[in-house]
Formats: structure tokens, C-alpha cells, sequence
């Protein structure tokens, strides 16, 4: 019932919005109209039409001039320099993905050294009699590569993820719904100062680690944490590209994203080699990616125009005022007040009951949802083990990790701008330019599957091997499921209208947050018990949760053409 009148109430809002804008001629146009914005803004099917196989958006004529403004507003007639595009956003995407990247390796082993230092120090004070070799920050160090302090690591980093997932998944819908009342790109700033705030820490802690404990990175993880993470900067990133481009070609876009994010992975880490191996100190990686990340937040802030016109944004703002005036009771009871800071009530937008809304909609937003959720959390969950694993396994050093994921992620970069592209192209044709959604269709649904069941032969390979180069041959068959991630994003903005992207892919950021706990949680604890034992038991069971999300996507009905 409360969601019926959430989106009944957008329904009104939409008409008495419009209403002030402009007059209305006759009683059946006033009726139309209000007909149309029912459907519309109910991510909507016509409540007289909304059988299985009907088109998930209305499709009338006398709609798309509406929803041919709601999308451009205007922006055709701005000059080149202050009309967005996603090739505005892409350049210093690339780049601050690529400090991201140059970070993963030099980060684990900067936690492994401090642990392994101070667990090291605390037993030779135990023990006079015990002597070791001097810890060198970032270098190899054999004593270290012990199950104990493989176990330690993982349980550090399961309580730093824990601390910024939690928080994460109380800031990333908020700022999901508030990017689309302010704007992309102010909001792509503020949840890039929390990564910077956490790379200061870092840096505290690396150069002076005989007075900063190690245990402050945790207030890094918090910083970042509340100010969105990583999850909350790629879905309002994914808002600014669904604004700016048409539906078929989404997933296409959100591609080139997610290829700008694993270059930054594959390339990053061999920089950040190089720049370790000229200088010689690993704190010299955490500068430059300081400087990237700066970068970053002035460029978006500064120089790449907003994919929202002002007037965009202050309807936004007008409907969500509206909104929130209707909402308000005198006679509010604690219950009441409670559902408003219910952490879940964002997630309400991936289940829309109201007029206009159907069964086919929901299903889908749940499902794809659900598959997306489990894809992003097996990522997360396995990202810092798959390194620590072959590190112990396979005896790698720093290098030979770094050289593992850059090639792993430069195959996926190749699918995702290449080949991705490609077969989209193939099956689709040529783009059309409209802005109207019909829903995903056969061609998403494929790829999903697609994706999943060679993210799944990757991890059974991860399981089984028993050499680095063969470790290696596997995370590059896992790497063509990177072609799963911007389609199943794609998919989703597909069934929802314009102003309530943000808010969608903010629930969606919600889901990641949560993930980002629950996954790294599960699986590094995993590692942590059965290291020694029998490792390779979280691949297993990383692999069987790739076939339960192969399962969840018997639910997803594709529609339009």
C-alpha cells in the first residue's frame, strides 16, 4: 500500500507541476496529459494495457514530444563547450580509475608489511631468543608469507570493508536521489573528497608507521564509506551516461565505463610498478594517486558541463518539495517515524505497485536486481583473496601480481570495448537517437547469461589449477563476464523514466554497499579458516554463487524489439 501512493503521488505531482507551466486547452487534453505522466513517471505500462507482452513504456505519439524534452530540455541549442556528453566525463573517469587500479596491488602488500611488522615485533618482545629479517616496505618479504599473517590480512580488510559498506549504504542512495535535484557532477565531487580524506590517511600511516598504527587506514575505510565509496561515484557516473545517450545503446556506453575502470586496474598496477621501482618507496604510488584523484574533483566540479539543465533540476527539487509536504502528518506515530529512516526505503523503487506499474516490471527490476547484486558481490568478495591466494600459492611477489591483474583486466577491457560493442552494433543496427525506453530485450538478456557462465568456468579454473600461468589463462576466460555488469546496469535504467535514474541506481548503489559488507565478509572469512587446509575452498563456492545468479535470470522477460 505505501508504495501505491508513493507513485500515485509522483503521478500528481508530475500534472500539478506542469499545470503551472502551462495552460491546458480542453478537458481531454487536461485528461490525456494526466494519462501520460501516470504511465510515464510509473516506469509504466498503461494501466488499460499492462499485459505481459506490452511494451514496458508507453509508446503513444502524442508522448514523445514530452519525453523528447524531459531528455534534452534545451541542451541542443547550448554551445560544444557547455553540452554534455559522455565523452566530457570519460578522460578524467579514465584517469581517476586508473589511480584506483595502481592502488590495489600497493595497498594490500602495504597492509600485509604493517601487520606482519608489528605481529613480527610483538614476538620477538615475547620472545628475546626470536630474530627476523628487517620488514621492507613494499619489498619482498619472505617471513611474511606465513598462514598466520595471510589470516590476519584477511581479517583486516573484512573489517575495513564492513566499516565502509555499512556506512556506504547509507550515503549512496542519498546522494543517487540527490543528483538528480543538484546535478552529476557536484555530486561526483563529494563522494570523491571521502576517497581523497582516505589517501591522506594512507599516506600518514606509510611514512611514519612507527607512530601512526596501521589501525587508522580503518578510519580511511570509514571516510570513504560515508562519503558514498566507489559504488556511489559509479552510479551517479552511470546517471550522467543515461542522460546523455539512448536507450540501445546504453549498455554500449556503460561499457566504455566499466573498460575505463579495468584499464585502470590492468594498467594501473604496471605504473605503479614503475613509479616504485624509479623511486624506490611505494608511498611515492599514494601521491600520485592523490593528485588523480584532485584532479578529478576540479575537472568535474570546475570544467564538464552537468548532464541536467538548471531547469531540469528545479522541477526536481519542486517535485520532491511537493512530495515531501504531502507526506507530512500531524498525526504521525513512532512507527511512522521509523519507516523514514528505514535503511531499505530506496530499494521501494525497484518494486513499483501503482497505477500503471505491472507484474512484468517488477519481476524484472527484482531479478535483474538480484543478479546484479550477487555479480558485483562475488567481485568484491574475491578482488583482495584471488591476489593473496596466488601470492601464497604460487609464491608470487609484488610484481608477478601486478602482472596477473593486468592482463586479466586488459582481456576484459577488450570485451568490453570491443567485442561488446561489436555485437551490439551487429544485432541492433544503427541507433535511432530516441530517448523512449520499450524495456531490455533478447539481446541484454544473452549477453547477462552469457557473461555469467564464463565468470563461472574462470572460478572453477581458479579451483583447480596448480601453476601461475594457468591462474592466469583462468581470470582471462572469467574476464569475458565483465560483459555482464554494464548490461545488467543498462538494463535497469530501462525500466524506470528520466528523473528517476538517480534514484534507481542509487537503490542499486545501496544493494553494492550492502554486497561490499556481506561478500568479502563470507568469503574472506572462508580464506581465512580453510588457508592451509584446503584453499581453494572459496572458489568453490565463489563459482557456486555465479550458478545461482545463472538461475535468478529465468525470471528476466525481455521486451520491446
Amino acid at each position: 500500500m505505501e508504495n501505491n501512493t508513493v507513485f500515485e503521488a509522483d503521478a500528481n505531482i508530475d500534472e500539478e507541476i506542469r499545470s503551472r507551466s502551462r495552460p491546458i486547452s480542453t478537458h481531454r487534453g487536461r485528461s490525456r496529459r494526466g494519462h501520460k505522466v501516470t504511465t510515464t513517471v510509473l516506469g509504466g505500462v498503461d494501466a488499460n494495457e499492462g499485459t505481459e507482452e506490452a511494451p514496458l513504456l508507453s509508446r503513444d505519439p502524442r508522448d514523445d514530444d514530452s519525453s523528447s524534452s524531459n531528455s534534452t530540455d534545451s541542451l541542443d541549442n547550448l554551445p560544444w563547450w557547455k553540452k554534455p556528453s559522455v565523452f566530457w566525463l570519460l578522460p578524467s573517469f579514465a584517469l581517476t580509475t586508473l589511480a584506483f587500479g595502481g592502488l590495489v596491488v600497493p595497498r594490500i602488500n602495504l597492509i600485509l608489511t604493517l601487520i606482519c611488522r608489528q605481529r613480527l615485533q610483538e614476538r620477538a618482545i615475547n620472545d628475546p631468543g626470536f630474530q627476523f629479517n628487517a620488514i621492507i616496505l613494499g619489498g619482498d618479504n619472505p617471513q611474511c608469507n606465513t598462514p598466520e599473517i595471510q589470516s590476519l590480512v584477511a581479517k583486516f580488510t573484512l573489517y575495513g570493508n564492513l566499516i565502509g559498506g555499512i556506512l556506504s549504504a547509507v550515503t549512496s542512495p542519498k546522494f543517487g536521489a540527490l543528483s538528480d535535484r543538484y546535478g552529476r557532477t557536484k555530486l561526483l565531487g563529494i563522494t570523491t573528497s571521502g576517497l581523497i580524506m582516505s589517501e591522506v590517511i594512507t599516506i600518514m600511516v606509510a611514512t611514519n608507521p612507527e607512530v601512526v598504527s596501521y589501525q587508522w587506514l580503518l578510519l580511511g575505510f570509514a571516510l570513504d564509506g560515508l562519503s558514498g565509496s566507489f559504488a556511489a561515484s559509479m552510479a551517479i557516473t552511470h546517471s550522467y551516461a543515461t542522460d546523455c545517450t539512448p536507450p540501445e545503446r546504453r549498455n554500449v556506453v556503460f561499457g566504455w565505463f566499466h573498460g575505463c575502470l579495468f584499464s585502470g586496474i590492468a594498467f594501473g598496477p604496471v605504473l605503479a610498478g614503475y613509479i616504485v621501482e624509479a623511486t624506490g618507496s611505494l608511498v611515492k604510488v599514494f601521491y600520485v594517486a592523490l593528485g588523480c584523484h584532485l584532479l578529478f574533483v576540479i575537472s568535474v566540479v570546475f570544467i564538464i558541463p552537468d548532464s541536467l539543465s538548471r531547469s531540469r533540476q528545479m522541477a526536481a527539487r519542486e517535485k520532491h518539495r511537493l512530495k515531501t509536504v504531502r507526506g507530512l502528518r500531524t498525526d504521525q506515530t513512532w512507527a511512522d517515524k521509523l519507516q523514514i529512516t528505514n535503511l531499505f526505503v530506496p530499494l521501494r523503487v525497484l518494486y513499483p505497485t501503482g497505477e500503471g506499474s505491472s507484474r512484468a516490471v517488477r519481476r524484472n527490476l527484482v531479478a535483474l536486481a538480484a543478479v546484479d547484486t550477487t555479480m558485483f558481490g562475488v567481485a568484491m568478495g574475491s578482488m583482495t583473496v584471488v591476489v593473496i591466494y596466488a601470492e601464497y600459492m604460487f609464491g608470487w611477489s609484488n610484481f608477478d601480481s601486478s602482472v596477473f591483474l593486468s592482463v586479466v583486466n586488459i582481456c576484459r577491457v577488450c570485451n568490453l570495448i570491443l567485442v561488446l560493442p561489436l555485437v551490439t552494433r551487429f544485432i541492433r543496427g544503427r541507433t535511432t537517437g530516441n530517448q523512449r525506453s520499450s524495456g531490455m530485450d533478447k539481446l541484454d538478456l544473452g549477453i547477462i547469461r552469457v557473461a555469467i557462465i564464463f565468470d563461472t568456468l574462470g572460478y572453477i579454473g581458479f579451483s583447480t589449477v596448480r601453476s601461475g600461468k594457468l591462474m592466469i589463462l583462468s581470470g582471462c576466460l572469467a574476464s569475458i563476464g565483465g560483459m555482464g555488469s554494464p548490461t545488467l546496469q543498462s538494463s535497469l535504467t530501462k525500466h524506470v523514466p528520466p528523473d528517476q535514474t538517480g534514484q534507481l541506481l542509487g537503490a542499486i548503489g545501496l544493494l553494492h554497499a550492502l554486497a561490499r559488507v556481506v561478500a568479502p565478509t563470507i568469503f574472506n572469512l572462508i580464506y581465512s579458516v580453510t588457508v592451509g587446509k584446503f584453499s581453494q575452498a572459496v572458489f568453490v563456492c565463489l563459482a557456486s554463487t555465479f550458478g545461482g545468479a545463472f538461475i535468478l535470470t529465468g525470471f528476466i522477460r525481455p521486451y520491446g524489439k
